[in-house]
């Protein structure tokens, strides 16, 4: 889809493939979204589904490593798919989504009826803003990157990262040198995989967002 070189400008002689794929679905949130980044929350039965379909695609591709989230929603898609290459997915807290501090499990009209200058203004300074206690995107951001680059130096031929919309939204800005502020302007579904290449000149991002058919019993 597009190629980009590392955010510096150098090159990178290293080869391979990265996918990137967020967490199946957690349980729905029946009163209202939430802000949802630290909260440890399990997979729900499509979300093991989307797991487990992922699991079967993934069996003859010959993944090397699997590195995961450790809250638990990503530790649990990771395991499913590891199981038949016979790996142990490897948790890693760099790959946490985005820390919501005080607005954690909070519903967004719950925020914006209490904090409500807060609330806009995370709406118009999407890339700098924090909640109390937390993190902006610009600080996820400097936190998951030095771990994605530490993935690129080891990759032989391919590797899995499960981890949170959050994370592969603002790694997927900097690979292609955009705006943080845009970063809602790419999809991620959960259980959505995103595949980068590493290629000498540089990264190519070869697939975004894709989603598989799961059954549901």
């Amino acid at each position: 889809m597009s190629s980009a070189k590392p955010a510096d400008g150098s090159a990178t002689s290293f080869g391979g493939t990265i996918y990137l794929l967020r967490h199946g679905a957690v349980q729905s949130q029946k009163d209202g979204k939430r802000y949802i980044g630290w909260q440890d929350l399990p997979l729900s039965r499509i979300g093991v589904a989307q797991a487990t379909t992922w699991a079967d695609h993934f069996k003859g591709l010959g993944l090397e490593e699997i590195c995961c989230s450790d809250l638990i929603r990503c530790r649990e898609t990771a395991r499913i798919i590891a199981a038949p290459h016979s790996l142990v997915p490897c948790p890693c807290r760099e790959l946490r989504e985005i820390h919501m501090g005080a607005w954690e499990g909070k519903t967004f009209q719950e925020v914006n009826a209490l904090h409500p200058r807060a609330f806009k203004a995370r709406g118009q300074y999407l890339a700098d803003h924090r909640p109390p206690e937390g993190e902006s995107f610009r600080d996820l951001q400097n936190r998951v990157w030095p771990l994605f680059e530490a993935v690129v130096r080891r990759l032989r031929h391919r590797t899995l990262v499960v981890t949170h919309a959050g994370v592969i939204r603002v790694l997927l800005c900097r690979l292609l040198s955009m705006p943080l502020d845009h970063l809602f302007s790419i999809g991620q579904s959960h259980g959505a995989l995103n595949i980068i290449d590493i290629r000498p000149d540089g990264f190519r991002l070869q697939a975004m967002n894709l989603q598989l058919t799961w059954p549901v019993t």
